[in-house]
């Protein structure tokens, strides 16, 4: 059935449309797909914001001279071609669409639907290689789900340990806990005890220093009683006695 002129510039329109807003262009080349396999690889890149779209060549190529000044060569587009755009993450419209591949590919009868053509990524043009080992890469999406399984794993572990701790100390922790508060006390009553035995050694020490200085003063106080030596008496006696031999 031929295209009229008129769908040829819708077609076009949708093409340049999808390839302004797409973060990855690939490329497939179909020459056995069915009708409700493309209908199956749409409802698949449909999941992860990506499109599948059979296209004319000629179109495909004015499509990316205008949106990328990108000049396709008719080598990198045999047979029917298909168009995968991501509008979201760039690998996962082609991951996608590489699993299906690889579903679809019998490699014991020789039989392959769908491969890659080549592709525009990150700016450049790959070539069929190319493509097929950024299809080969991981998602975004299953990188950040490796990346937070990883995280899990030793967060999982230690909240194992902590259930696996928690649930001891609900069998053992009375017991633990109340010896633990017994050696508080025990040290708090003993701290007591020593501050009031160093209370009591304080005041001695203040009774004994009170009591020396009171002795001080008393001996100071004896020191200064007036003392009647014998040599003064013996002086203050002899004029008597003189006295008494003029008279006699």
């Amino acid at each position: 059935m031929a295209v009229t002129k008129a769908k040829k510039i819708e077609i076009l329109e949708e093409l340049k449309e999808s390839f302004k807003r797409a973060n990855s262009i690939s490329f497939t080349s179909n020459s056995g797909l069915t009708v409700s396999e493309m209908s199956e690889l749409r409802k698949s890149l449909r999941e992860v914001n990506a499109s599948f779209t059979l296209a004319k060549k000629t179109l495909i190529k004015l499509a990316m001279k205008e949106i990328h000044n990108v000049e396709l060569n008719y080598d990198l587009l045999p047979w029917q071609i298909a168009v995968v755009c991501s509008y979201d993450d760039a690998i996962a419209g082609m991951t996608k669409a590489n699993d299906f591949i690889k579903a679809k590919t019998d490699r014991k009868l020789g039989e392959i639907k769908i491969t890659w053509t080549a592709s525009y990524f990150e700016g450049q043009l790959q070539d069929k290689a190319a493509t097929k080992e950024i299809a080969s890469m991981p998602s975004r999406e299953t990188l950040l789900g490796r990346l937070v399984g990883s995280m899990q794993a030793p967060l999982s572990s230690l909240a194992r340990f902590f259930d696996a701790a928690s649930k001891k100390l609900t069998e053992e922790g009375k017991d633990n806990l109340g010896s633990v508060e017994a050696k508080k006390v025990e040290k708090v009553e003993i701290k007591e005890e020593v501050k009031i035995e160093e209370k009591i050694e304080e005041v001695k020490q203040e009774v004994v220093a009170e009591e020396t200085k009171t002795e001080e003063v008393k001996v100071e106080e004896v020191s200064e009683t007036p003392v009647v030596s014998e040599e003064v008496t013996a002086e203050e006696e002899a004029p008597v006695e003189e006295e008494e031999n003029n008279n006699a």
